[in-house]
């Protein structure tokens, strides 16, 4: 996952920030292919809304001018504690061929420059943003609710299959391509000629917010363009594109690309697009496509009377116990992945957090400090409430983090490995040259001299086993 970087406010203050996914990926592309992707306004924007704060500000400081100023000049701007943020940001900015790399003079690259002022201006008629289907009264039944009904139902299946993988139940299958993707994505694998199973990281992505989840799954996506024989800049901007129409609108699929007409399918199992039928000539893009590069929540907490993923929703007492204000069967599946569920109510689900539920957890892969994360980013308002009115007070009880990380400590703490216990030597001297022997091959675990017996690892036993059998019949 992407690490957290600090940035700057106006107030001086640093803060932190997490820099998105997809960054690291497009600084990875050459120069040639983020030119051609920089000529579609659409993405130029949508990349925008991904910088960080600082990076947008100088973006818009040098977008309007029509030569490069000294570098000196804009530095001058910046007060000494934010030097290292405003260093951090022209990196990011010239890595993404955004800035042309030069110590010396800073200006926004011709063809980014043009796109994104077309792109903030609504100047042009490239059909950059998509463009629309003519109105048809056939169509009406497609609202809103509808598509966030279907996207949630489509991305919530993906999420209950993996999951429900390996406990007995027989979940929702996705469809293939889902699962080929899950299964490179190394978030689920095979055990032999097996279903597939969840993995340790399919186990860490479910704790992920869906926005994080999202994008994972898309990365992994764009790694396998070149495999499939896709155009990365058209799957890019295709992307791009849907992040930046309107919610509820049906768009025509006319004008696009031989790779973006194949990718319609693949986004419908995802959740992202809904289609008639896979011969229309329009789709529409569902919540799930308009949030990839907002902050806006890519799915809906509550359509109708059905209940979808809740922000706040989880209360914490210093006793361990928890109390989740949630009905949506996918929550509470995450849920009994590190907590003990005792009742289930109609809204509410109450169990505890227990040394053996904390040790599951452990064992599939997920970490003490992500348990918290998750419990922290989906507090009850409540509990956010009473840290406001009494700002020493933390979030989660101090008692509950600190005891959570000591179960993760007692599970490192131990370490099993294979091996053979050698004991039973008929004198010291026989027991001292046979550990030296094991010692010069490096295969000693353990040794207790006093009860003369020594722990070999399982790759030294053959050759312990041969050296003892050759003293024997020399003796």
């Amino acid at each position: 996952m992407p690490s957290a970087r600090p940035y700057v406010y106006a107030d001086g203050n640093v803060h932190q920030r997490k820099a998105h996914a997809l960054l690291p990926f497009l600084q990875s592309q050459s120069q040639n292919t983020l030119t051609k992707l920089y000529s579609k306004p659409s993405s130029c924007l949508s990349i925008f809304r991904l910088l960080d704060p600082i990076s947008r500000q100088l973006i818009m400081n040098l977008l309007w001018l029509e030569s490069a100023i000294p570098a000196s000049t804009m530095q001058a701007w910046v007060t000494r504690e934010g030097k290292p943020v405003y260093t951090e940001a022209l990196a990011t900015l010239t890595k993404l061929h955004i800035f042309p790399n030069s110590a010396i003079k800073l200006a926004v690259v011709p063809t980014f420059k043009t796109s994104f002022r077309q792109a903030i201006t609504g100047g042009g008629t490239s059909g950059s943003f998509g463009v629309p289907s003519e109105k048809d009264d056939k169509r009406s039944d497609v609202d809103i609710e509808f598509l966030d009904v279907f996207a949630l139902e489509r991305w919530e299946t993906i999420l209950h299959y993996m999951v429900s993988s390996g406990s007995g139940q027989n979940p929702t299958k996705p469809s293939v391509r889902v699962l080929f993707l899950l299964q490179r994505s190394g978030l689920m694998t095979t055990v032999g000629q097996g279903p597939l199973q969840i993995t340790s990281a399919g186990f860490q992505f479910l704790l992920h917010s869906p926005h994080e989840q999202l994008w994972e799954l898309l990365l992994q996506y764009l790694h396998l363009t070149e495999e499939r024989q896709m155009d990365l800049v058209d799957v890019l901007g295709f992307l791009f594109m849907l992040s930046t129409m309107e919610l509820g609108r049906e768009y025509s699929t006319e004008r696009l690309s031989k790779t973006q007409t194949a990718m319609l399918e693949d986004l419908v199992d995802y959740g992202l697009i809904w289609r008639r039928k896979p011969s229309s000539k329009g789709f529409h893009p569902t919540r799930l496509a308009t949030t990839l590069t907002s902050s806006s929540p890519p799915l809906p907490s509550s359509i109708g009377n059905r209940s979808g993923p809740q922000e706040g929703f989880i209360v914490l007492e210093t006793n361990y116990r928890i109390y989740a204000y949630t009905d949506n069967p996918l929550q509470t599946a995450i849920l009994n992945l590190f907590v003990s569920l005792k009742y289930r109510f109609p809204n509410l689900v109450v169990g505890a957090i227990t040394r053996d539920s904390v040790k599951k957890a452990l064992l599939n892969g997920i970490s003490a400090d992500q348990i918290i994360s998750y419990l922290m980013s989906h507090a009850h308002p409540q509990m956010r409430k009473n840290v406001r009115l009494r700002s020493c007070n933390p979030l989660l009880p101090v008692t509950v983090q600190d005891q959570i990380r000591l179960w993760e400590l007692e599970k490192n703490r131990l370490k099993s490995q294979e091996g053979y216990l050698y004991t039973s030597f008929a004198s010291q001297a026989d027991y001292d040259f046979v550990l030296n022997y094991a010692k010069e091959l490096g295969v000693v675990l353990w040794e207790n001299p006093v009860k003369r017996c020594f722990f070999g690892s399982l790759d030294g036993h053959a050759n312990i086993r041969g050296f003892i059998e050759r003293r024997t019949g020399a003796g």
